[in-house]
């Protein structure tokens, strides 16, 4: 996960960062390796699948993956 919030630069010139919180709901299954960006919301009972980079906010119950992640599947539901 990466919120931006560890600015580095060269020497003497330290770059302005935009610091966003993630959000993630209840009942979320990240799978492994995935990558979550800054100011992104992940809805309740969404799955992130192995290796995705999550870019944009999730919808609840939805299956996304890739890189950049894209819905797969849409009103699911999982134990």
């Amino acid at each position: 996960m990466d919120t931006s919030s560890h600015p580095f630069g060269y020497r003497g010139q330290i770059p302005k960062t935009q610091i966003a919180p993630i959000r993630i709901m209840d009942h979320v299954w990240i799978g492994c390796r995935a990558v979550i960006l800054k100011g992104v919301t992940v809805g309740e009972g969404a799955i992130i699948a192995n290796n995705a980079v999550v870019t944009k906010d999730v919808p609840p119950a939805t299956l996304v993956g890739g890189n950049p992640a894209r819905v797969i599947k849409e009103d699911i539901i999982w134990e």
